[in-house]
Formats: structure tokens, C-alpha cells, sequence
């Protein structure tokens, strides 16, 4: 930190405060005063050049009085050039552009698609490092989907699916821990209790008006994001009054029931323009559901294949999903302006789940026959006025920033940043009753692997005896505030040549915890078999994996729902600590980061950004020391820090104004999970098994090399090609040794009492650093307004795809028994990735037809090559159209999903099915209205 006040202070030092000019303005489009990002602007007279920011703004610094010729480029969009006279003091001016003449019969045509690709593309065109651009109107509207879908659009993202809808980001192969996530550049918490994954089908798509995916990092950016950082944009204040509303319904066919969606902005400015405000509201409702089945496979002494577990499992679903955001902003005077912009979004998961179990399948050699465990098992909640009768998971992400922009003088200018966020997760009075056969006599039918069948003969449910009944509460809270400051001024070593030094700052200041219950009841009279109480029975008439997978008979949720538990004279009530006490933690964390930036043109065409980040972690981790899962011997507490060096170098090459080579090595890392961190013993005495957590862990730290060129089209379109590579170090894995033994309990535990006898050897558990892993890979991407062909309907048609190759080697895997595995690529990289998309528009009507592909590839490492888990390749198809029936109102229709792609897992080789889920299509029908 003394580094930095003293860089600071010969910084400001620098700063002439002469009375010189500053010209600041706004770029717009002419057509409908919409700001327009990303223009570039130059100054002839002396070389000078700025690009306008995500509101349209822009400022030259330390500009002599005098006339100049002020021109202006955007794709898309007419070359705008003028001539302005700038006084001592400051001006301000507003540019209007007009879009191209792209004249069909005289009619001018700058259709939705277009314009937001325009938007987007000027935007990558003009970022400083190799990055990925795409706006709301550019992946379609989806008003019934959340952000992840429109992310799986990007070159080299893919998407893991929960409950049909995506939710954890893959960037270029590495797995969610290893991205970031922002809102309007603070980071987003994670509402989930052991990681710090942000769940994208949390925040609704139609709030975000801008995604940037930065693939490299410059030093002012947060370091903590190897893979990739996503940042989220929210809805600019618009440069006039706007009133938009949507709504819409839809259908979902897996459970033949209704989606309903709407949202509602009003936005405009006030006081002469000196203070603006957007308020933005959405709703979206959908019940469905999802049919699974899931299955896990072992060989006998002999080699033979079985299925010693399996599982058929029926879900309803129901998900509300909203949404409020605020975006307010205050020019003081010329030189000061400030900003607070706040968001909140819940998500209710409202569900049902009925499951039929086979577990412990064992060869009975005297009963020719397997036998193992069948179990029947409802899940609900209370039927209260929030759970309903169905288990209620509420996920919410609520964020307020406070900014401040400042120009100190002709030379430097200064901005500053507050910020809250807080993410929870709350699963209140989640309740489980279950029925089994100990057991029982079952049949397997494996001759086809992609669809095994246990054949089950129990229809008689007065066989089924009690097992079970339970109700649980989990909570987890994260929460960070944040503060940074930046300073910038002219400086250029090379004359004649622009060059910007830039310092700054930042604090996060987190804290996690995680605190579950589960408490067991015994029921006063003992409840009979399964027959004697309310029941639910299911077929499969409209499953996918065929009607012989029909779950039967279930007790029903609404006798679960409404037994009131809280009766001691026919409930008793125990707690069961082995259920939760392990995963209670509690976890704070002090980041403070410190940068220096320098921003150098080497020619007019060629330019460098040259920096360097420090980051130093402190933690200071609170978890249980528990023997047999339910006795707490204690709490453990560690504190640990770290300081990570972080330098890069960006270089940016303009062959000429739309051909663009950019290549850079960058450094970055990612901080382990929380719960892996979280310093937990779990001693199983009987089982021999122990578990771990691990707050030694190193971050993984990564050093990045990428290339990337780029031709840009007039015409609104790209075309560009890249290569990456990234080297990790000491990345993260799950270790296993079933060789675990007394001498070294006491080297990992030395303040711990030894449970293991001399010449014992117990199962160990624990997350641990791995060697390295190289990760490799390739992306192409091609859009283009297709308007340079022959007659009026070809000229409407546009085309967007990308290509992504991903590869990886990984080193220090250790296996069962701590042996090393050899040949392993890291866990969750898909190796091939595929987006394509067909468009059709003109000035009224506007469809598109979307693809997205991606290869399967390896989610979990397993003990050896047979255990290992596989994410399945995935194919979606989806569709939507629009049409103006006036200049405020349209209508519009989706659907996704047309190709009913399933979830699917496997295990060890393809044909072993682990997990095969299907949703089904969905369809949605809406009208928009804008004023």
C-alpha cells in the first residue's frame, strides 16, 4: 500500500492545473436520440482520439483553444465530420449520426438485429483487449430466459443446464470457480453455499441491455478471472423520455402448463438534462417441470457389469422470477458528475419431486436375482403462503454502487466507487417422507446401456414399510463491499503520439456463511405402510425414455404439506447433526488491490497497454471438528494471506480502420471455493473415512498468451480468428487416499487428536493443489448484414456463427490411493463449440433461427477411467420472430429448445447412461410497447 500512496503522490505531481480546454459531448443516434457507445472520435489537427463510453460519452483532455475538424466513425452508420471552435474553459456538443443509406425502393432499412449488432460490434471493435461484445437485441428477445442463454451465443462459452435453463458459465473450458461475473462492474456474490459460482438463470435477460465478455484482462480489472470476466450492463438512462412495457404468455408442453412474462421501463431527464433516471421492473413466471432418470454402474469380482444404483425421478416446478433496477445519475457542473444505480433480483424455485430409488443392488446367487434397497420418496415443503406444499428454494442478488466522476483539472481526471451486494440462498421448511422395501427382489435389464431398466414387481404398496420423515432449513449469506478510486492523465513518452498513465485502487471486503438444520420426526402412532396414507400415483405416458419408467405410487404432497409437525403429541422431534453440522462455516475475506496502467500509441496504428496489478488475500476461516458426522468436538479457525503479482501487456495493431490484429500475455488467478477452504474435519470411526478441508490451498494463478484478428465490415459485421493459450498452476482437484494412515493424520492435524490406530489405513478425502494443467485452443467467428446481395428479400438476411477448439493437458491428478492419473485433460473443457444463427429482417419484420452446440467432455474425475463422469453433447434449436404494427407496438413469438435436447451425463464411456433428463420445447407469444 506504501507503494501506491508514493506512486499516487508523484502522480498528482505531475498534474499541471493550468486553465486549458476540455471538449466533452455526447454521440446519439439521429433517428431516435438512443446513445450510441463505442464511436470513435478524432481530432485531425494533432493526431487526437477518444472512444465514447457506454452511455455515449466521450472527452478530450487538455485540448489548446483553436479550430478543429472533429470526425466521427461508426459501423453502421454515416461518416460524420465537422468543424468546431473550442474557447478556454470547456465545451460541450452533442453528434447526432445518421444510419447508412442502405436504400431498398427508397426505403431505408435499419432494422433491430442490425442496430443492436452495430451497437455491440463498435464496442469490440474499440475495447483495448480481446473481448467479446453482444447487446439484447443482437441474441433475439427472451423474455422467459434468464442471461445465460443469451451468454451461450458467445465464441468459446458454453452453458451447464438446471432444470432446462442454463445457470454455471464455461469460458474457453474453464469451469465457473475460474470466470467472474459483474454488474455494471462490481462483482456479483454467489447465492450457492460451497462455491463462488454466480447462478446466471438468476437475473432475467430483458434487464441487461449490454453482456461484455473480457477474455483478457488489462490491470485495472479485477485479477480473479482466468477463464474470462462477464460483465453486465444495465439499462442506460436514455437521453429523453421513454416509456416501454412487454408482455407475454407461453406454453410449456413437459407439464402442459402456462408461462406468463412481463416487464415495464420508464426512463428520462430532468432539470435541463442535468439529472437523468431509469426505473425497470420484470416478472417472469413459468410451471414446468423436468422427467430423469439417473444411474450409477459397477463391475463384480468377475468383470460383469451391473447397475447397482439407480433412480427414476419426476420433478413439478414452478419458478417466479423478478427483477427491480434503478439507474439515477447528477451532472453537479461540468467537471463533476455522480451515479447510483441499485438492482435486486429473487428467484422462487417452488418444487415437487418424486423418486423411486434402487440402491445397494448385489447379486443373490440362491435367488438367481439382484436384491438391494427400493425406496419411495416424496419431497415438498409446508403448505404455508411461500412453500405452498413444495419445497421453496429463494436465490436472491441484490446490488447498490454509488460513483463519482471527476475532471480535476485540463490533465487529470479522477472517479471513484462504492458498493454493496449481497446474495442469498433460503430453503425454508423443506420436508422429505419415504417408504422402502429392504429387500428387495429386482430384475436389470442393461441389454441396452443408453436406456438400462430395473425391473421393479412391487405394486403392492402395503409392502412398502415407513422409512422416514424430515424437514430441513439451509441459509447461506454472502456479502461484499467494495470501494475503488482511479486516476488519469495524458502521458506520452513517443511525440505526437497519445498516451495515458492510469492508477488506482480497490477494497472488497466479503463474508460467507452457511447454516444449515435437519431435523428427524417419529411419528406418534407410527404411521402403517405406504398404502394406509394419502397417495399419488404417476405414469410415464409422455416421457421420452419410454412409458415402462411410470414412478407409481407416491405418498401424496399435499398429506406432506400439511402435516403440522410442530404437534409434540404426534411428533417427535430429533435433530440429526450428521446431516448438516460438517457444511456450517463461516468465511471472511480482504482483498486489496493496487494497479498502475500505461497506455502508450507506438505509431498511430500500434498501441500498448503495459500495467501491473497487485492483489493481497487475507482469509480468516471458521469450520467444525466432527467425529461420526453428529458429535462436535470443536471449531477450527485459520487465518491466511497471500500477495499475487499480476503484470501484462496488451498490443493492439490497426492494419487500417477495420482490420485489427490484437495480441496479449496476461496473468491471472482464481481463489479456491469457500467450502474447500473452510478448515472442517469429518472423522467416521466405523467407516474408516475422514474428511477435509483444506485452508492451505493456493490460488490457482494462470499465465495467458492470446492472439486475435479482426475484420470489421462497414456494413455492420465481422469476421475474426485466435488462438490461446493459458498455463494454470497449482489448480484444484478432489484428492482420494484410501492409504491414509496415523503418521500422516498428525503431519496435516497436529493440534487434533489422532483417531487412527498404528497400522490402520483409512479412507481421506480433500481437496488439493494440483501440478499444472495447459489449456489450448482456437475460435473463428463470422457476422454479416448479408445487404450487398441481389433484390429486396436477400437483401434482409444476416448471418452470426462461431467456432471454438478447446484442449487440455492436466499434471498432478492423484486417483485412488493417491496413485497419479495420467492423460487426464481438465474437468468441464469441451473441446468443440458451436454457434449459428440465420436472420431475416426489414423495417417491420424481424426472425431468427439460433443453434448451439457443444461436444461432450469430462465433468468429474473418478478413482479411475470407469468412474470418471462425462456432460454429455448438447444440440438446442431455437426460434423467434417479431413484427411492428405500429411504430409502438409489436408482437412477438419464440420457442426454445425445438430439439427437445436433453440433460445428459455418462459414465466412464458414452454408452453408460448416468443422468438423462428431458424438459421439452417451450413457446412464447407477447406484444411490446414503446414510447
Amino acid at each position: 500500500m506504501r507503494i501506491f500512496l508514493l506512486t499516487l503522490f508523484n502522480f498528482l505531481c505531475l498534474c499541471s492545473f493550468a486553465q486549458t480546454t476540455i471538449l466533452k459531448g455526447k454521440i446519439m443516434d439521429g433517428n431516435d436520440n438512443f446513445s450510441l457507445p463505442g464511436a470513435t472520435l478524432r481530432i485531425t489537427e494533432g493526431g487526437r482520439f477518444t472512444v465514447s463510453d457506454i452511455n455515449g460519452n466521450f472527452e478530450f483532455l487538455n485540448l489548446p483553444t483553436g479550430t478543429y475538424q472533429l470526425t466521427v466513425d461508426y459501423l453502421g452508420y454515416e461518416h460524420y465530420s465537422q468543424s468546431i471552435t473550442v474557447s478556454a474553459g470547456q465545451a460541450a456538443i452533442e453528434v447526432l449520426l445518421r444510419p447508412s443509406q442502405r436504400s431498398i425502393d427508397e426505403v431505408q432499412v435499419m432494422g433491430d438485429i442490425a442496430r443492436g449488432q452495430a451497437k455491440a460490434l463498435n464496442q469490440q471493435k474499440n475495447n483495448s483487449n480481446i473481448s467479446n461484445i453482444i447487446s439484447s437485441d443482437q441474441v433475439g428477445r427472451f423474455p422467459d430466459q434468464n442471461i445465460g442463454d443469451a451468454l451461450k451465443r458467445v465464441p468459446g462459452i458454453t452453458m451447464q443446464n438446471d432444470q432446462g435453463e442454463a445457470r454455471n458459465i464455461i469460458i474457453r473450458g474453464l469451469s465457473p470457480e475460474l470466470n467472474s461475473v459483474t454488474l455494471n462492474g462490481d462483482r456479483i456474490p454467489s447465492a450457492e453455499g460451497d462455491n463462488r459460482n454466480v447462478q446466471m438463470d438468476l437475473i432475467p435477460s430483458d434487464m441487461i441491455s449490454t453482456i461484455e465478455v473480457n477474455k483478457t484482462l488489462t490491470p485495472d480489472m479485477d485479477a480473479d478471472a482466468i477463464g474470462g470476466s462477464v460483465n453486465l450492463i444495465t439499462r442506460a438512462i436514455p437521453n429523453r423520455q421513454r416509456i416501454s412495457a412487454t408482455i407475454g404468455a407461453g406454453y410449456s408442453p413437459v407439464r402442459e402448463k402456462g408461462m406468463y412474462n412481463g416487464s415495464i421501463i420508464y426512463g428520462n431527464r430532468f432539470l435541463n438534462n442535468k439529472m437523468g433516471l431509469v426505473l425497470s421492473g420484470t416478472m417472469q413466471s413459468n410451471d414446468f417441470g423436468s422427467n430423469n432418470i439417473e444411474g450409477e454402474w459397477a463391475k463384480d469380482d468377475a468383470g460383469k457389469l451391473f447397475m447397482n444404483e439407480m433412480q427414476i425421478r419426476k420433478y413439478d416446478v414452478y419458478r417466479m422470477r423478478r427483477s427491480v433496477s434503478a439507474a439515477w445519475d447528477f451532472d453537479i457542473n461540468t467537471r463533476n458528475r455522480i451515479a447510483l444505480n441499485a438492482m435486486y433480483n429473487w428467484r422462487d424455485d417452488l418444487e415437487n419431486r418424486f423418486a423411486v430409488s434402487y440402491k445397494d443392488m448385489e447379486w443373490d446367487e440362491d435367488k438367481g436375482m439382484y436384491v438391494g434397497k427400493l425406496n419411495r420418496q416424496t419431497k415438498g415443503g409446508i403448505d404455508n403462503d411461500k412453500n405452498k406444499g413444495k419445497r421453496l428454494e429463494r436465490q436472491d442478488v441484490l446490488n447498490f454502487s454509488l460513483t463519482g466522476e471527476h475532471l480535476l483539472s485540463s490533465k487529470l481526471d479522477f472517479d471513484w466507487a462504492a458498493s454493496y451486494s449481497r446474495a442469498s440462498e433460503k430453503r425454508p421448511n423443506e420436508r422429505y417422507i419415504a417408504y422402502e422395501v429392504k429387500k428387495a427382489e429386482l430384475g436389470q435389464d442393461i441389454s441396452d446401456t443408453y436406456l438400462p431398466f430395473i425391473k421393479d414387481q412391487y405394486t403392492d404398496y402395503s409392502k412398502f414399510a415407513f422409512k422416514e420423515l424430515t424437514e430441513n432449513e439451509n441459509n447461506t449469506n454472502e456479502d461484499e463491499f467494495g470501494g475503488k478510486i482511479n486516476f488519469r492523465m495524458p502521458l506520452s513518452v513517443i511525440s505526437g503520439q497519445k498516451g495515458r498513465l492510469r492508477i488506482g485502487a480497490r477494497i472488497r471486503l466479503k463474508s460467507k456463511d452457511r447454516e444449515n438444520n435437519f431435523f428427524e420426526y417419529t411419528v406418534i402412532p407410527k404411521y402403517g405402510a405406504l398404502s394406509t396414507l394419502p397417495m399419488q400415483t404417476w405414469d410415464a405416458k409422455n416421457w421420452d425414455q419410454g412409458e415402462r419408467y411410470a414412478a407409481g405410487g407416491f405418498v401424496s404432497k399435499d398429506f406432506l404439506g400439511g402435516l403440522v409437525l410442530t404437534d409434540k403429541s404426534k411428533f417427535e422431534k430429533e435433530d440429526k447433526p450428521d446431516e448438516y453440522l460438517s457444511q456450517n462455516y463461516h468465511a471472511k475475506e480482504r482483498i486489496i488491490a493496487e494497479y498502475i496502467r500505461w497506455d502508450q500509441n507506438i505509431t498511430e496504428r500500434t498501441a500498448l497497454i503495459l500495467g501491473v496489478r497487485l492483489e493481497h488475500t487475507s482469509i480468516d476461516y471458521t469450520g467444525n471438528n466432527v467425529v461420526d458426522e453428529e458429535e462436535l468436538v470443536g471449531e477450527i479457525r485459520n487465518k491466511n494471506n497471500y500477495t499475487n503479482i499480476l503484470p501484462s501487456i496488451n498490443l493492439k495493431h490497426n492494419f487500417n480502420e477495420n482490420f485489427i490484429l490484437r495480441a496479449a500475455v496476461t496473468t491471472g488467478l482464481a481463489r479456491p471455493n469457500y467450502y474447500a477452504l473452510a478448515p472442517y474435519v469429518n472423522t467416521l470411526m466405523e467407516d474408516k473415512e475422514l474428511f477435509a478441508g483444506n485452508p492451505n490451498l493456493k490460488a490457482t494463478y494462470a499465465t495467458n498468451f492470446d492472439v486475435m484478428v479482426e475484420k470489421y465490415f462497414q456494413n455492420v459485421g465481422i469476421i475474426s480468428g485466435g488462438l490461446f493459450y493459458k498455463n494454470l498452476k497449482n489448480f484444484i482437484y478432489m484428492y482420494n487416499d484410501q492409504s491414509f494412515n496415523a503418521e500422516r493424520y498428525s503431519s496435516l492435524f497436529p493440534e487434533l487428536k489422532n483417531p487412527i490406530a498404528a497400522g490402520e489405513t483409512w479412507d481421506f478425502a480433500q481437496f488439493r493443489n494440483g501440478d499444472k494443467v495447459d489449456v489450448y485452443g482456437f475460435e473463428v467467428a463470422f457476422q454479416r448484414q448479408l445487404d450487398f446481395l441481389p433484390g429486396k428479400f436477400l437483401k434482409g438476411f444476416g448471418i452470426y456463427t462461431n467456432y471454438t477448439y478447446t484442449g487440455s493437458k492436466a499434471k498432478g491428478i492423484a486417483g485412488e490411493g493417491g496413485v497419479l492419473r495420467e492423460g487426464l485433460g481438465l474437468p468441464r473443457t469441451a473441446p468443440h463449440m458451436f454457434n449459428g444463427s440465420l436472420s431475416w429482417e426489414n423495417n417491420k419484420f424481424s426472425a431468427r433461427v439460433s443453434a448451439n452446440f457443444t461436444a461432450a467432455y469430462l465433468d468429474e474425475i473418478g478413482d479411475n477411467e470407469f468412474s470418471d463422469a462425462y456432460y454429455d453433447k448438447q444440440f438446442f434449436l431455437d426460434a423467434n420472430a417479431s413484427y411492428k404494427i405500429t411504430r409502438q407496438f409489436r408482437i412477438f413469438a419464440e420457442a426454445n429448445n425445438l430439439t427437445n435436447q436433453p440433460l445428459r451425463y455418462y459414465q466412464g464411456q458414452e454408452g453408460l447412461m448416468r443422468q438423462l433428463e428431458y424438459y421439452k420445447p417451450r413457446y412464447n407469444l407477447g406484444l411490446k410497447f414503446d414510447l
